[in-house]
C-alpha cells in the first residue's frame, strides 16, 4: 500500500476499483473531509470488523454479481446482522443506499426502489447474497448470509433496541 492509498478520504468517493483494490476501509476520524472518512485496511484477514466496512461483490437472485459496501458487520452473530447490517450497491457509478424495515426512510430507500435504482425486477434483486469470509476472522454463519425482501423476523422498535444492547 502506499502513502496515498492510507490517506482517509470520505466514503462517498469510494468506486468499484477502490473496492477491488482495498476491500476493507476503517472509518477515520479525519473532520477536514466535511463527511464520514474512511482509509484503506492494508492486512487481511481482519480480527473484527468494527468501525469498518467491507467491500465486495453481493449476488443477486438472478445470479448477476455487482458491487457493494457492506457495514454494521458483526462477525460473531448472525442475528444482529439480520437487523443491522448496512448494504449500499453501485450502479453505473452511484450508490445506492437500501433501507431496512425499521428504518425511518424504507418508503424511499427500500427493496423495490433499489430494484428501481438496479432497473430489475424486484424478484431478479432479493434475495440476494453476501460473503465477507475472505477479509475477516469470526463466524461463518455470520460473516455470509442473505438480505430478503421481507425480513424473516420482523422486530419491534423496542426489541431492535435491546438487540443492539448486550
Amino acid at each position: 500500500m502506499t502513502a496515498s492509498d492510507s490517506t482517509s478520504r470520505p466514503i462517498s468517493t469510494l468506486s468499484a476499483d477502490d473496492l477491488a483494490k482495498h476491500p476493507v476501509w476503517q472509518y477515520s476520524h479525519d473532520d477536514d473531509q466535511g463527511e464520514l472518512s474512511v482509509r484503506p485496511v492494508g492486512r487481511l484477514p481482519v480480527s473484527s470488523l468494527s468501525g469498518k466496512v467491507v467491500g465486495t461483490k453481493v449476488r443477486l437472485s438472478s445470479g448477476a454479481e455487482i458491487w457493494a459496501l457492506i457495514g454494521s458487520i458483526d462477525s460473531r452473530n448472525k442475528r444482529l446482522n439480520q437487523h443491522y447490517l448496512t448494504i449500499s450497491v453501485e450502479h453505473d457509478g452511484h450508490w445506492f443506499h437500501l433501507a431496512r424495515y425499521h428504518d425511518h426512510d424504507y418508503v424511499t430507500r427500500g427493496p423495490d426502489q433499489l430494484a428501481r435504482f438496479l432497473g430489475r425486477a424486484v424478484d431478479d434483486v432479493f434475495p440476494l447474497t453476501y460473503d465477507v469470509r475472505p477479509f475477516a476472522v469470526g463466524d461463518a454463519d455470520a460473516l455470509a448470509g442473505v438480505i430478503t425482501k421481507e425480513p424473516l423476523e420482523r422486530l419491534s422498535r423496542a426489541q431492535i433496541i435491546a438487540l443492539a444492547v448486550p
